[in-house]
């Protein structure tokens, strides 16, 4: 069983420490918190050791999860890493692709392993439709949530829409070609609406649609390939798989058929898969225990979530 600390325990990473707490794949042996009022506030009413300092979390267990403020990213998961210790950080993986790029080259050189937060992964609704997904040529995302301050510190784009974008780029098996994108700040000092229209190597096109101050709450995603229409429920965790085959010389009764101009007909088939229930930030910890006793490859690798921060900031950049 693998030791593990938390460094962070604000709202995200209380439920980080209340799940690593449970897993049978890994002993919680305590959390840091810089916040010494909230530290102590956290391990008097869940009863978790609460950490003096940084390094000695990190000297007393084999894996740290980093769930502090981007901005502190970099710096701490360089003294996880050069400790050689195994690093889980959550997304976005650092404030800039060019930090990101040192946590790799570091993480190379002390045979450590890194998975990113990307939890949407590991929803179950895209887990049960992402074998079917092959080939996608146009994909709309939208990612529409209601305003919280939480988050607020940052453009929408690093908050909300980096999931949408680390999604696509694991389905998409091409590289970014052209992105023209523009957002508006409304209530924060940061865009709080984008939208994003990105275009790989290989035709596929990509729009993405993010909001913190929308009415209510959406998550989800549309892909259309040769032959078939998927869609992805994210916040209900629902998908739905629409295939088109050639139509039959005498269809049944009740089939549903369509014809285009040079008469050639195809029947339309529904094909739904069905949908595994999980705990999915309890999955992204737990794979990561496996990818680190089996010496595998972590299923959101360091790599993938720095390319979904490259193309999330140049999305920025073209506002």
């Amino acid at each position: 069983m693998l030791t593990v600390g938390v460094l962070g325990a604000g709202h995200l990473g209380k439920i980080h420490l209340k799940l690593l707490n449970q897993s049978s794949k890994y002993q919680l042996v305590g959390f840091y918190d810089p916040d010494t009022k909230n530290a102590a506030k956290v391990s008097e009413e869940f009863g978790y050791k609460a950490y003096d300092n940084l390094e000695d979390l990190i000297n007393d267990v084999d894996v740290v999860d980093v769930v502090t403020p981007t901005m502190a990213h970099f710096e701490v998961a360089k003294k996880v890493i050069t400790a050689k210790k195994h690093l889980f950080i959550e997304k976005p993986i650092t404030n800039t692709y060019e930090e990101a790029q040192i946590l790799i080259k570091l993480a190379e050189e002390n045979n450590v392993k890194g998975q990113v937060g990307h939890v949407e992964r590991f929803n179950p609704a895209f887990q049960a439709v992402t074998s079917r997904i092959e080939n996608p040529m146009f994909i709309e995302a939208h990612r529409l949530a209601e305003f919280n301050p939480r988050g607020t510190d940052v453009p929408v784009v690093l908050d909300l829409m980096i999931h949408d974008i680390d999604a696509i780029l694991s389905v998409v098996k091409s590289e970014v070609k052209s992105i023209n994108a523009s957002g508006v700040s409304v209530i924060s000092d940061t865009p709080d609406i984008a939208n994003a229209r990105i275009e790989f190597e290989n035709g596929c096109v990509a729009n993405l649609t993010a909001s913190r101050i929308s009415m209510k709450n959406m998550r989800k995603s549309r892909f259309f390939q040769r032959d078939a229409y998927i869609s992805v429920n994210f916040l209900e965790k629902k998908c739905e798989v629409v295939k088109m085959k050639d139509a039959p010389e005498e269809p049944e009764e009740f089939a549903m058929v369509l014809q285009n101009a040079e008469g050639v007909k195809k029947q339309i088939y529904f094909d739904n898969p069905s949908v595994a229930l999980n705990n999915a930030i309890l999955d992204e910890l737990e794979t990561f225990a496996d990818a680190i006793e089996n010496n595998t490859t972590p299923i959101v690798t360091l790599q993938q979530g720095a390319k979904a921060l490259q193309v999330a900031k140049q999305i920025i950049a073209n506002f």
